[in-house]
């Protein structure tokens, strides 16, 4: 048995360790373009699932490009659905602020104790003050959506830089996968190929299965708010379908927020009808959608699905809370192919060992008593 000296040991111990250190700073510092790369790698793995159903009738770079176009499309129509009601709801706010201010200044002066309030303090004079130059302040609809679209602007580079990494992975994809699995033995490279399978699967299942619960959400909640008169109708639908995206919380987020807005609508019975609908929602949408399509999709346990949750959340806002079951349910299929083969090893090693110990050595038989030699 070789010695290795004591420094050697504390000379090896320190290069790991500085290694690892060096490792996560400059990990740190690539925070952001690695979370560009995890990005697109999972709208990757969720556009993957159309784009091979389109390229079986066209070629792989066309397939792509509808897949692209589709993938913009949505965005456009949610900006055309919610930017201009608010902003002419803002803009018809404040140009009503001043009338609202007078009809206050009318309220105290027909109360006597608020009236002595007024002319110690004069605040309906201030408020009428302020109110007069709120109009010129927010100014007409084009200029607010000019600032709008100035905010925009600063996340162009990042989007733009995460859909081109995401269409040279989907044209790139299978030739890389089809190089990496080359380089391993065949029955390896069999168990790594169906466990990219699956988690392409369950990545685009949730997907879709997500987008579905946002459609239904969405509409759902634009046909109640639209009966009961509520405005921001579409808006506040956009609101609910998106935030249902975000499991176990997103649903109760946008009924608190959709319920504060019927307060100033006709409450209290917009606010009752809105709360009673939401409740039952919630209650169809938590034991029958949602775990059905977990179940088809996913197959992750309610409790590692919080935990999940959890985690994301904490790690990358929102984000992480979107795709945090995915990836639990990318690491719990990768954890079941790693048992299984384990599993398998251990049996293989067993029954060789098992055939070793039964297989009996050949026996010479001497040779017959007074035979001569040869």
């Amino acid at each position: 048995m070789r010695h290795v000296s004591t420094p050697r040991l504390v000379f090896q111990a320190v290069l790991v360790v500085v290694g690892v250190v060096l490792s996560l700073y400059l990990i740190y510092l690539l925070r952001q373009p690695i979370g560009w790369v995890l990005i697109a790698g999972f709208l990757a793995l969720a556009l993957a699932a159309p784009v091979h159903i389109l390229e079986r009738r066209m070629r792989r770079g066309f397939a792509i490009a509808l897949v692209y176009l589709g993938l913009l499309a949505i965005p456009i129509l949610l900006a055309l659905i919610i930017v201009p009601p608010i902003v002419t709801q803002v803009d018809d706010l404040a140009r009503d602020v001043p009338g609202y201010a007078t009809d206050l200044r009318e309220f105290v002066s027909e109360n006597k104790r608020l009236r002595e309030i007024d002319q110690d303090y004069d605040i309906t004079g201030r408020i009428q003050e302020e109110a007069a130059k709120l109009p010129g302040r927010v100014g007409d609809a084009a200029g607010i959506l000019g600032d709008i679209g100035l905010g925009l602007v600063n996340s162009i580079f990042a989007a733009v830089t995460i859909l081109v990494l995401t269409a040279f992975m989907l044209g790139s994809g299978p030739r890389w996968r089809k190089g990496a699995l080359g380089l391993m033995a065949p029955d390896r490279a069999d168990r790594m190929a169906r466990v990219m399978d699956r988690i392409a699967h369950a990545v685009a299942g949730y997907v879709a299965g997500a987008g579905a619960i946002a459609l239904i959400a969405g509409t759902l909640t634009f046909i109640v708010l639209s009966i009961l008169n509520v405005p921001f109708s579409g808006p506040l639908a956009v609101l609910a379908g998106f935030l249902s995206l975000i499991p176990l919380i997103g649903a109760t987020i946008a009924a608190v927020i959709i319920g504060i807005v019927t307060l100033f609508n006709d409450f209290p019975t917009d606010t009752v009808v809105w709360t009673i609908w939401a409740i039952l929602y919630q209650q169809l949408e938590n034991n029958l959608v949602q775990p059905q399509i977990q179940k088809r999709t996913v197959d992750v346990q309610p409790f590692i699905v919080l935990v999940a949750v959890l985690f994301g959340s904490a790690l990358l806002g929102v984000l992480g809370a979107l795709v945090a079951i995915p990836v639990a349910a990318s690491i719990q299929i990768v954890v079941r192919e790693w048992w299984a083969w384990r599993r398998e090893e251990r049996e293989r090693s067993e029954q060789a060992r098992s055939t070793a110990s039964t297989t009996i050595p050949a026996r010479l038989d001497p040779p017959p008593t007074g035979a001569s030699p040869a």
